[in-house]
């Protein structure tokens, strides 16, 4: 497995120890910020141990937790707060995306190059999908039944036809690939690669049509997680910086494919957009001895308005779109942060 490494949901993750053996430590004093009285932490779920990823989906009620050290996956109905399942995916789950018309769940399991495959409504593994080395992140654009999984070892992306569980196209993407996000409407994906040795880090833009590379983004240094706002044709791209001290976030204009805007934050993990909301979340604090927090960002300006304590060392985050609700997995304690964030 890869050493300290813990996966994100939505296409990135937080490390603990990445893969040069850079610790990640408090970091410098991040963007000053104007607080608000929304956004406010109405439930703590317990969970298995070392929580990761998150998915949720908001036509069943039910949210997705990958439970890392475990090998398991917790299943919360998000009207209770309260978890329903287990279920036994691979041995280090780490990444979880969920297709709700097709009541599927996909989860990399970083030591096997592989994906479990669940059956929501059974709540039961239905298959696995081998892929390539080291799978981390997971993305689905249900509409074309196609799942996009970053292989942190070989650096390719491996698709899947979600019909057939089957893979159908190697994609070579930069090195050490990271997190990944689709944007169904443009047929794009958009893959993070981690490995910069000192250097900015990039993304890589894939045609879904094609499956090619596009377009190459240069970010910050060690960029780990992206989300995508497709209504305001916008990328959220997180990115660790050395030891976390220069930690960023790249806006990136995916109609030009350029940066437009960076904001500094600390120790940068997973990322959501709430596109009716306009409001993207990020999660921050590899603090050793402090909670976490969540920063609140709006999109409209790209400026953080807002700082969610949540649980030890955050790691993913997800939005429920029906509702404004934010989950966020807290590594650390092994509980999920719930958060109203309308």
């Amino acid at each position: 497995m890869l050493a300290g490494v813990l996966v994100l949901a939505g296409g990135g993750f937080l490390a603990h120890r990445l893969s040069s053996g850079r610790t990640l430590g408090s970091g410098a004093a991040q963007a000053t910020v104007t607080r608000t009285p929304a956004s406010v932490v109405t439930a703590t779920i317990t969970v298995g141990t070392r929580p990761i990823g998150v998915a949720v989906d908001p036509t069943t009620g039910t949210a997705y937790v990958t439970d890392f050290h475990d090998g398991t996956v917790s299943v919360i109905d998000t009207r209770t707060n309260t978890v329903t399942a287990t279920i036994t995916v691979g041995a280090f789950p780490g990444a979880v995306a969920v297709d709700a018309a097709s009541h599927t769940a996909y989860v990399t399991d970083y030591s096997a190059g592989a994906v479990s495959v669940i059956d929501t409504r059974t709540n039961t593994v239905t298959d696995t999908i081998t892929v390539g080395s080291g799978s981390v992140g997971v993305a689905v654009d249900a509409a074309s039944h196609t799942a996009y999984v970053t292989n942190f070892n070989d650096g390719t992306v491996s698709v899947i036809d979600t019909r057939t569980n089957t893979v159908t196209a190697t994609i070579t993407v930069g090195p050490d690939p990271y997190g990944v996000a689709v944007d169904a409407a443009s047929h794009t994906a958009y893959v993070t690669s981690n490995a910069v040795n000192g250097k900015d880090g990039t993304v890589s833009v894939i045609d879904t049509r094609s499956n090619t590379v596009t377009d190459i983004i240069t970010v910050g240094k060690y960029p780990v997680a992206v989300a995508v706002d497709a209504a305001s044709h916008t990328a959220y791209v997180t990115s660790t910086g050395d030891d976390g001290k220069d930690g960023t976030v790249s806006v990136i204009d995916t109609r030009t494919n350029t940066v437009t805007k960076t904001i500094t934050v600390r120790n940068p993990s997973g990322v959501a957009v709430d596109g009716s909301a306009h409001t993207a979340y990020v999660t921050n604090g590899v603090v050793v001895g402090k909670d976490g927090t969540v920063l609140v960002i709006d999109t409209r300006t790209n400026t953080v308005i807002n700082t969610i304590t949540v649980g030890t060392h955050p790691s993913d985050v997800a939005v429920d779109p029906t509702t404004g609700t934010v989950y966020v997995t807290n590594n650390g304690d092994g509980t999920v942060s719930v958060v109203s964030a309308r």
